[in-house]
């Protein structure tokens, strides 16, 4: 797959060693361990399409400093992202659920690393383990409640708001870093809104000091000021995902 670079077998983390996704982490370790001899390790580009709408998905992704945007694509081209999925989580749900497909387009929002999975490999690690079911069904009930939350955010909140919000969520995900690469295209499907707007919305936020935003390339200056200007939709998902993983 053009974009993807597959590397070598992960072998067990070292003692001490933490598992960069969360969803992975809050495995027991024998599960973990069942999953392990199927799992890659793979570094993704940014734009890099990973599943169309009602494409059978026969990969899941495990993000560990990859985001992964999941996108609605209207009948005129327009697009809206429904979710974003970083390493909190899962990008491949369907196989899991039992049909195979979704109607979004998954894309590589930010470039990075994530663990691979083929979906038959990890239908039977759930099979054998209910555990590891137990887990997954906690995270879809996490995630509905992002798209959720999304909805009323879209409906009730400003656009300064909604892009505070979003670049709070992507700032979680991205490894720890301050800085990430950020097209304004993908601002724009984040929103909902046409790139005028974008820029209107990050101009505000560089005015007032709490990022930088160059050429695609985006510096988060003042956290706590940026947790601020973003509305209560960032801080219900953000304890929501907090909960699942205790």
């Amino acid at each position: 797959m053009p974009g993807v670079t597959r590397r070598r077998p992960q072998r067990a983390p070292p003692i001490g060693m933490v598992q960069p996704n969360r969803l992975l982490r809050a495995l027991s370790a024998a599960d973990y361990a069942a999953l392990l001899p199927d799992l890659r390790r793979v570094a993704i580009s940014a734009g890099q399409p990973i599943s169309e709408p009602l494409e059978r998905s026969r990969q899941v992704y495990f993000p560990e400093t990859a985001v992964f945007s999941l996108i609605i694509v209207m009948a005129d081209g327009a697009a809206v992202e429904a979710a974003t999925v970083g390493n909190e989580g899962m990008a491949g749900l369907s196989p899991y659920l039992g049909t195979g497909v979704m109607n979004t387009r998954c894309l590589v929002q930010i470039a990075g690393d994530a663990q691979r999975i083929a979906a038959s490999a990890l239908i039977r690690v759930i099979a054998a383990s209910p555990a590891v079911g137990v887990v997954l069904r906690r995270y879809t009930q996490a995630f509905i409640n992002q798209l959720a939350q999304s909805v009323a955010c879209n409906r009730l909140h400003t656009i300064d708001q909604r892009c505070a919000r979003w670049l709070l969520m992507t700032h979680d995900r991205v490894g720890g870093g301050d800085a990430f690469d950020l097209t304004q295209e993908f601002l724009s499907y984040m929103l909902g809104v046409r790139r005028e707007a974008v820029s209107g919305a990050s101009h505000a936020l560089q005015e007032q000091g709490i990022i930088r935003y160059r050429r695609g390339h985006l510096s988060v200056l003042d956290r706590p000021a940026l947790e601020r200007a973003a509305c209560e939709c960032y801080a219900a998902t953000r304890d929501d995902y907090g909960r699942l993983f205790g």
